[in-house]
């Protein structure tokens, strides 16, 4: 039995992405003409165009997510969906408004909150042809601006939570410095025809910034007050060890990582970053967020290198390794390579972020594949004891780190599903719910049962009198295990 507390009011659910499960693309995103290439010439065969059909199939998912006792549920808005053209001026599609409206009103139906993010990852393929989308600066920002504002409008009477952004630094770096995903731009990756990985992320980045501002601002004025809802964003990191704990150099080069992956966009000041404007940042201040989203998967060592950054650098001038000076691992292995389970890490990342920025923190994804997950059958995949015990040693994580005195109120695990894993393909498995590629058929993982039950759990316990572990972030003392 766990002995880590949380609040009787803690959010919790699960969390999807509209590329990854949703099909039907009708409307062209960037991500789907450019993942439907990329797949193909991997010989993966894989693109989002029925993905797991969740377009036809949302009410039987639904269905899971009251089985499974879920409270919220994170889902993400085709941009392509509401404007198929993606512009300011570009006529707004009214089936894509009413199937999310649909979708909404029959979470509210059965008790679960929904939580929207804005923009995870599909740029309108129009707004790339007409302008080179992020690249644009002035034009993304504007035209992003407009397509929240239809959203607010047409949904905020009933969505009270706003994601506006889903991990940009993905959106930058994956997509214009190695090009491993949309639109494929780069320099330094022989397989892309263009892009300039010295510059091109750092103007997407500030693209970026800018529109959750115009969109978070925008919001704070015009509809929060009568909505009541709140708004911030989901940025994903990994928290950063020295890989020699005794060298300096290794400490610094650990909290440099961290700020090349998360202050950028937390925090966005920089050299590399395109100059902004006291008008810029008279905007940034006006957009006040509520709350801060982590997405969290896994932590890293960090060394620091002994030669000058080159020009195309953007994880700070160092080496990032799964094993330090001694040759300890940083967590177990999952199913995928860059992934392995580091819960005492995550307490450490949840206590560090909430000191520095002091926002109340939502968990908007957290999750993992078990190991050899992607070559088992439906059977054997179902008994993802792997899974189960990465969910339990990281809630308690989080309970750990509100003894810290973090204020975390929400927990999203990804996936409610196995889905369209970007590049990956169809290969990686996050999801509670195993997912047959070929029938369609979707059948509940053991962790998907039990998550209820681990919430429940620490939910029940009694926090009159909670210990404070305050600086106590590095205790030794074991996890306790389900």
């Amino acid at each position: 039995m766990s002995t880590i507390s949380l609040p009787s009011d803690f959010e919790w659910g699960f969390a999807t992405a509209s590329y990854q499960i949703e099909g039907a693309m009708g409307a062209a995103s960037l991500s789907g003409i450019y993942f439907a290439i990329l797949n193909l010439q991997e010989q993966k065969g894989a693109n989002g165009d029925v993905a797991c059909d969740h377009y036809n199939r949302f009410e039987e998912d639904f269905d899971s997510l009251s089985k499974y006792g879920a409270k919220a549920y994170r889902f993400s808005i085709s941009w392509s969906r509401i404007i198929p053209l993606g512009g300011r001026d570009d006529p707004i599609n009214e089936s894509g408004i009413a199937f999310y409206s649909k979708l909404i009103d029959s979470l509210l139906a059965r008790g679960i909150t929904p939580w929207v993010t804005l923009y995870h990852w599909d740029l309108p393929q129009g707004i790339h042809d007409r302008y080179g989308g992020w690249l644009d600066v002035e034009e993304s920002q504007l035209d992003f601006e407009r397509y929240a504002k239809v959203c607010y409008e047409r949904f905020g009477d009933r969505v009270k939570n706003w994601i506006t952004l889903n991990e940009p630094w993905i959106v930058s770096i994956f997509g214009y410095a190695t090009g491993g995903n949309a639109p494929g731009r780069s320099s330094t990756n022989p397989q892309c025809a263009e892009g300039n990985t010295a510059t091109e992320p750092w103007t997407v980045g500030k693209a970026l910034i800018m529109s959750h501002a115009r969109a978070t601002a925008l919001y704070n004025r015009h509809f929060k007050a009568s909505q009541k809802g709140k708004i911030g964003i989901s940025l994903n990191g990994d928290y950063y060890e020295p890989w020699d704990s005794q060298d300096q150099r290794d400490q610094q080069a650990a909290e440099r990582r961290m700020e090349f992956h998360i202050g950028w966009f937390a925090n966005p000041l920089g050299d590399r970053l395109p100059r902004f404007t006291g008008s810029d940042f008279a905007l940034l201040r006006e957009a006040d967020m509520d709350f801060y989203g982590m997405n969290y998967y896994t932590s890293q060592f960090a060394r620091h290198r002994n030669v000058p950054a080159a020009e195309t650098d953007f994880l700070g001038n160092v080496d990032e390794l799964q094993e330090n000076k001694q040759g300890v691992s940083i967590g177990e292995k999952s199913g995928v390579h860059w992934l392995r389970s580091t819960p005492d890490l995550f307490r450490k990342h949840l206590t560090r972020v909430y000191r520095k920025y002091g926002k109340p923190i939502y968990i908007t994804e957290n999750g993992c594949p078990c190991p050899g997950e992607d070559k088992m059958t439906c059977e054997e995949a179902v008994n993802d004891t792997y899974r189960i015990q990465y969910f339990a040693d990281h809630l308690d994580a989080v309970g750990r780190s509100r003894e810290d005195g973090s204020d975390i109120k929400g927990y999203f695990a990804w996936s409610l599903m196995d889905n369209l894993e970007w590049s990956d393909g169809y290969g990686v498995r996050f999801g509670v719910t195993f997912t047959d590629y070929k029938t369609l058929e979707r059948t509940p993982k053991r962790s998907a049962l039990l998550l209820k039950g681990m919430f429940e759990e620490r939910m029940n316990l009694d926090t009159s009198n909670p210990q404070s572990r305050a600086g106590d972030i590095g205790s030794d003392e074991p996890r306790p295990h389900i």
